[in-house]
Protein backbone atom coordinates (compact mmCIF):
# COMPACT_ATOMS: atom_id res chain seq x y z
CA UNK A 1 0.00 0.00 0.00
CA UNK A 2 1.16 3.34 -0.64
CA UNK A 3 1.93 5.28 2.38
CA UNK A 4 -0.08 8.75 1.69
CA UNK A 5 -1.79 11.50 3.67
CA UNK A 6 -4.95 12.20 1.41
CA UNK A 7 -6.37 15.98 2.72
CA UNK A 8 -9.54 17.02 0.83
CA UNK A 9 -10.18 21.11 0.70
CA UNK A 10 -14.39 20.50 0.43
CA UNK A 11 -15.76 24.31 1.03
CA UNK A 12 -15.51 27.74 2.66
CA UNK A 13 -18.02 29.72 4.83
CA UNK A 14 -17.28 33.38 6.28
CA UNK A 15 -19.13 35.07 9.40
CA UNK A 16 -19.27 38.67 9.32
CA UNK A 17 -15.54 40.27 10.00
CA UNK A 18 -13.67 42.64 8.55
CA UNK A 19 -13.18 40.66 5.30
CA UNK A 20 -16.37 39.86 4.12
CA UNK A 21 -16.92 44.04 4.93
CA UNK A 22 -13.93 44.49 2.41
CA UNK A 23 -14.36 45.05 -1.07
CA UNK A 24 -11.22 44.67 -2.54
CA UNK A 25 -11.29 41.31 -1.07
CA UNK A 26 -13.19 38.87 -4.04
CA UNK A 27 -12.00 35.86 -5.32
CA UNK A 28 -10.45 33.35 -2.28
CA UNK A 29 -8.60 30.47 -3.06
CA UNK A 30 -7.11 28.42 -0.47
CA UNK A 31 -3.37 26.76 -0.11
CA UNK A 32 -2.81 23.77 1.87
CA UNK A 33 1.08 23.77 3.44
CA UNK A 34 3.24 20.80 5.31
CA UNK A 35 5.81 22.47 6.98
CA UNK A 36 7.90 23.79 4.08
CA UNK A 37 8.10 20.60 1.93
CA UNK A 38 4.96 20.82 0.38
CA UNK A 39 2.17 23.65 -0.84
CA UNK A 40 -1.06 22.60 -2.95
CA UNK A 41 -3.35 24.91 -3.79
CA UNK A 42 -6.77 24.99 -4.99
CA UNK A 43 -6.91 25.26 -8.62
CA UNK A 44 -10.30 27.24 -8.55
CA UNK A 45 -10.40 30.95 -7.03
CA UNK A 46 -14.15 31.37 -5.83
CA UNK A 47 -15.90 34.39 -5.45
CA UNK A 48 -16.04 35.72 -1.62
CA UNK A 49 -19.18 33.72 -0.36
CA UNK A 50 -21.84 36.16 1.74
CA UNK A 51 -21.28 35.94 5.43
CA UNK A 52 -23.45 32.97 6.06
CA UNK A 53 -23.21 30.87 2.90
CA UNK A 54 -20.52 28.83 1.29
CA UNK A 55 -18.42 28.18 -1.42
CA UNK A 56 -17.15 24.36 -2.60
CA UNK A 57 -14.00 23.76 -3.90
CA UNK A 58 -13.76 20.14 -3.66
CA UNK A 59 -10.54 19.71 -4.23
CA UNK A 60 -8.65 16.43 -3.21
CA UNK A 61 -4.65 16.38 -3.14
CA UNK A 62 -2.36 13.70 -1.63
CA UNK A 63 1.00 13.81 -0.14
CA UNK A 64 3.02 10.87 -0.38
CA UNK A 65 4.86 9.37 2.35
CA UNK A 66 6.66 6.44 1.54
CA UNK A 67 10.34 5.63 2.85
CA UNK A 68 11.80 5.55 -1.06
CA UNK A 69 10.60 8.44 -2.38
CA UNK A 70 9.29 10.47 0.06
CA UNK A 71 12.46 10.64 3.08
CA UNK A 72 12.04 14.27 4.02
CA UNK A 73 8.03 13.76 4.73
CA UNK A 74 8.49 10.74 6.49
CA UNK A 75 11.13 12.19 8.63
CA UNK A 76 9.22 15.20 9.43
CA UNK A 77 6.39 12.83 10.11
CA UNK A 78 8.74 11.04 12.98
CA UNK A 79 9.81 13.90 14.20
CA UNK A 80 5.97 14.79 14.98
CA UNK A 81 5.36 11.71 16.41
CA UNK A 82 8.46 11.78 18.46
CA UNK A 83 9.49 15.00 19.53
CA UNK A 84 6.34 16.40 22.13
CA UNK A 85 7.38 20.17 21.49
CA UNK A 86 8.22 20.36 17.96
CA UNK A 87 5.98 23.36 17.25
CA UNK A 88 4.65 22.88 13.61
CA UNK A 89 2.72 19.75 13.54
CA UNK A 90 -0.08 20.69 11.59
CA UNK A 91 -0.88 20.94 8.43
CA UNK A 92 -1.83 24.19 7.72
CA UNK A 93 -4.68 25.75 5.33
CA UNK A 94 -4.29 29.58 4.31
CA UNK A 95 -7.55 31.51 3.10
CA UNK A 96 -5.52 33.81 0.05
CA UNK A 97 -7.90 36.84 -1.73
CA UNK A 98 -6.88 36.44 -5.49
CA UNK A 99 -6.59 40.05 -6.75
CA UNK A 100 -8.82 40.50 -9.67
CA UNK A 101 -8.02 40.06 -13.02
CA UNK A 102 -8.02 44.50 -13.79
CA UNK A 103 -6.12 45.01 -10.91
CA UNK A 104 -3.06 42.98 -11.55
CA UNK A 105 -1.10 45.52 -8.93
CA UNK A 106 -2.42 44.23 -5.99
CA UNK A 107 -0.34 41.15 -4.33
CA UNK A 108 -2.48 37.55 -3.36
CA UNK A 109 -2.91 38.35 0.30
CA UNK A 110 -3.31 35.76 2.94
CA UNK A 111 -6.25 36.67 4.88
CA UNK A 112 -6.81 33.67 7.36
CA UNK A 113 -5.02 30.91 8.79
CA UNK A 114 -6.52 27.10 9.87
CA UNK A 115 -4.65 24.36 11.05
CA UNK A 116 -5.41 20.46 11.13
CA UNK A 117 -2.94 18.21 13.84
CA UNK A 118 -0.94 15.59 13.03
CA UNK A 119 0.01 14.71 16.00
CA UNK A 120 -3.47 15.08 17.48
CA UNK A 121 -4.71 12.38 14.27
CA UNK A 122 -2.32 10.02 15.99
CA UNK A 123 -3.26 10.53 19.57
CA UNK A 124 -6.85 10.34 19.25
CA UNK A 125 -6.25 7.23 16.15
CA UNK A 126 -8.84 8.96 14.07
CA UNK A 127 -8.85 11.01 10.76
CA UNK A 128 -10.70 14.01 10.17
CA UNK A 129 -13.82 13.47 7.69
CA UNK A 130 -15.62 16.23 6.49
CA UNK A 131 -14.49 18.34 9.68
CA UNK A 132 -15.22 22.32 10.14
CA UNK A 133 -12.06 23.77 11.46
CA UNK A 134 -11.78 27.63 12.38
CA UNK A 135 -10.32 29.74 9.90
CA UNK A 136 -8.42 32.64 12.14
CA UNK A 137 -7.98 36.05 10.86
CA UNK A 138 -4.45 36.31 9.77
CA UNK A 139 -4.43 40.21 11.63
CA UNK A 140 -5.91 39.16 14.38
CA UNK A 141 -5.05 35.32 15.58
CA UNK A 142 -7.57 34.98 17.89
CA UNK A 143 -10.60 36.22 15.75
CA UNK A 144 -12.54 33.53 13.90
CA UNK A 145 -13.50 34.60 10.69
CA UNK A 146 -14.79 31.43 8.98
CA UNK A 147 -15.29 27.75 8.67
CA UNK A 148 -13.16 25.63 6.21
CA UNK A 149 -14.49 21.59 5.58
CA UNK A 150 -11.47 20.02 5.37
CA UNK A 151 -11.01 15.83 5.27
CA UNK A 152 -7.26 14.82 6.49
CA UNK A 153 -6.68 10.81 6.30
CA UNK A 154 -3.10 10.55 7.80
CA UNK A 155 -3.95 7.94 10.12
CA UNK A 156 -2.44 5.22 8.35
CA UNK A 157 0.50 6.81 7.65
CA UNK A 158 1.21 7.97 10.74
CA UNK A 159 0.46 4.39 12.64
CA UNK A 160 3.57 3.27 9.93
CA UNK A 161 5.85 5.87 10.64
CA UNK A 162 5.04 5.17 13.91
CA UNK A 163 5.64 1.44 13.55
CA UNK A 164 9.03 2.36 11.91
CA UNK A 165 9.87 4.24 14.89
CA UNK A 166 9.93 1.57 17.09
CA UNK A 167 12.21 -0.61 15.06
CA UNK A 168 14.31 1.82 15.04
Amino acid sequence: EVEKIQIKITSLGLTESRITADETIQQLFVECRLNNFLAEETPLSLPKPPSGQRIHYNYSTVINVDKEDNHAEREYLKAILLKPDLPADSLKFTVVSDPPEDEQDLECEDIGFAYVSLKEIFQKQRDIIEQDIDVFDSQDASAVIGKLTVTVEALNALRSVHEECKND
